[in-house]
């Protein structure tokens, strides 16, 4: 396909590729070219530097974040070193400045053609292992600061706060840091206070007896009594009513609970691991978190990097998924290309480590061939040389594209949706009009 807006030099381009034996489709601007590209069979594009509304440049980034083993040629009147570079870096194999003879044009369509060959045989060799700490993966200088973090806290008995956004990994770095603990063969008992409802969590932290409440038809151990010796780990701390902020901060005291039903507190041994990801000091301004809990809880803080601002080990992480999932679907462990590799460490991940391991496992799960390429990654993380960063788009538009984009990430999961976005699932149904509803919204959420 030849893109360029002067017709003698389409219709010149046309006619020497076709004597050559080459089916040939011309396009006059970038708009006409991506119509071609949805509809026809392309191997090679050679492209116009300078063309009204939308550039050579961005087609290129476009072809190259949205089909496989495309070549790409750029042609341009306005020749510099410049140019060249950005053209290289942006994905294509050739550049040819204006006037350029028929051997010249031979000779560049050739050697992209044998370079798009080599692409499709190319194996990416980059298979760097990284040994996981308790779950843990990571090698970047803020990571290294998290696990020496949890050494230190792991040599004492004292609560532990960890921080850090959604998908980062605080249940890891809880487990973490009770087994490298002097309480590791005793249990790890992990709590999520936000999924529980608030009526029934005094009963599952404390246990009951029987005739507490109607179906109390016998006696039950709570969380805290079955993590007794270890540790309990309160994930969502923020969630918690004030009420039951009051019995933790005894529990933290005293170190006893009450059954529900009972007036007789029991002794427990439980070191207390808690995590948030929310701002508990802004939470505690707003008189819905305990200012004195806080105090007993963040006796020593762990807080976790988001995956965006330690991108040094996106690729450690996604060869380690790769390998996870190949092995448990029984699956030849793919390899990914540099634009993968590229397209990968670029992203934001406002879903952190848990929407990589996601997107990973849909890869494992869905492509065919030994090479994952930009056009197999999901829409939302390819460039479009139509959307664009124009400000003309609306707040509620900008909010529900970048709802939607979530929901793509995690496999239309609107409670994982809804943690990343740090929304309750109520709010995330009414921020999505039901015409712009993810095409995974009509599977059952877990």
């Amino acid at each position: 396909m030849i893109v360029d807006d002067a017709p003698d030099t389409l219709e010149m381009l046309q006619r020497n590729l076709v004597s050559k034996g080459y089916q040939v489709y011309t396009a006059p601007a970038v708009v006409e070219a991506l119509k071609i590209l949805e509809s026809a069979t392309v191997d090679l594009v050679i492209t116009d530097y300078k063309m009204p509304e939308i550039s050579g440049i961005d087609l290129i980034r476009h072809v190259r974040e949205n089909y496989k083993y495309l070549g790409i040629i750029m042609i341009t009147g306005y020749p510099s070193i410049q140019g060249a570079i950005e053209a290289v870096k942006t994905g294509a194999e050739e550049y040819l400045p204006k006037p350029f003879t028929k051997g010249e044009l031979f000779a560049a369509v050739e050697k992209a053609f044998h370079t798009m060959k080599a692409r499709r045989r190319k194996i990416d060799a980059s298979r760097t292992e990284s040994t996981p700490y308790y779950g843990l993966i990571g090698e970047s200088g803020v990571m290294k600061k998290v696990l020496r973090e949890i050494d230190k806290a792991a040599s004492t008995t004292a609560t532990v706060l960890i921080t850090g956004e959604s998908g980062t990994g605080k249940e890891l770095v809880a487990r973490a840091t009770h087994y490298r603990s002097a309480r590791s063969s005793a249990p790890f008992v992990p709590v999520n206070c936000g999924g529980i409802p608030g009526s029934l969590l005094e009963s599952e932290l404390f246990g009951y007896v029987k005739g507490a409440f109607t179906g109390a038809n016998e006696s039950r151990a709570g969380f805290f009594q079955t993590a007794d010796g270890g540790s309990i780990f309160l994930d969502e701390i923020s969630e918690t009513s004030l009420a039951m902020q009051v019995s933790l901060l005894r529990v933290l005291q005293n170190k006893e609970v009450s059954m529900v039903g009972s007036h007789r507190p029991r002794k427990v041994d439980v070191r207390i691991l808690a995590a948030t990801n929310k701002d508990l000091p802004g939470i505690i301004e707003k008189g819905l978190f305990r200012e004195d809990l806080f105090y007993r809880l963040n006796v020593i803080s762990i807080d976790i990097p988001p995956l965006r601002e330690r991108r040094e080990d996106i690729i450690l992480l996604t060869n380690y998924f790769a390998r996870k999932y190949g092995k448990e679907y029984g699956k030849p462990v793919p390899q990914f290309s540099d634009d993968v590799l590229d397209a990968l460490q670029r992203y934001n991940w406002p879903g952190n480590v848990r929407e990589l391991e996601n997107i990973i496992q849909r890869l494992v799960v869905m492509v065919d061939g030994e090479v994952i390429a930009v056009p197999d990654l999901p829409a939302h993380m390819h460039f479009s040389a139509f959307g664009g960063t124009g400000f003309k788009r609306t707040l509620a538009e900008v909010s529900a594209e970048y709802i939607r984009n979530v929901l793509t990430s995690v496999g239309g999961n609107k409670s994982e949706a809804a943690k990343i976005l740090g929304i309750d699932r109520k709010t995330l149904r009414s921020k999505l009009p039901e015409s712009k509803r993810t095409p995974f919204s009509s599977k059952a959420d877990s």
